[in-house]
């Protein structure tokens, strides 16, 4: 029988998984285009922010809840962009016309908010947010 791996390390090995991989679709979503880029970046948020509540106790003494909180702005922005993404797709299913006016303001909109939250990405990636994060983390 297999020695189990302790919780602690265990937490600190899932913690160090979903940073890179946090890290990975920051890069992917703050170039222009692909809705998809900015799903997969939800999607990462929540799972670390995941992580991070669950296992917080396992990292020093309120790290892991300062970063959710960064976490939880940069969610807000990410979801004000994916949430046109979900209309303009629904609109599109729905047989709206891609010319029509709603979906070139929907289009616009999406265009202003995903640059707004591809600087906010710059600006993470060249602050150092993630090797800071590993450190507070202790990983």
């Amino acid at each position: 029988m297999k020695p189990e791996i302790p919780i602690r390390k265990h937490a600190n090995q899932l913690a160090s998984v979903l940073l890179r991989r946090f890290a990975f679709e920051v890069n992917r979503a703050a170039k222009p285009g692909n809705s998809e880029a900015v799903h997969d970046l939800r999607v990462s948020i929540r799972r670390l922010a995941h992580c991070l509540r669950l296992f917080g106790k396992f990292f020093p003494r309120g790290k892991a809840r300062a970063i959710r909180a960064e976490l939880k702005e940069l969610m807000r922005q990410a979801a004000v962009v994916r949430n046109r993404d979900v209309a303009l797709e629904l609109l599109e299913r729905a047989g709206m016309r891609p010319a029509s006016p709603v979906i070139a303001k929907l289009k616009r909109e999406r265009e202003r908010e995903h640059r707004l939250l591809r600087e906010t990405l710059r600006f993470w990636t060249r602050s150092g947010a993630f090797k800071r994060w590993r450190s507070q983390l202790e990983l």
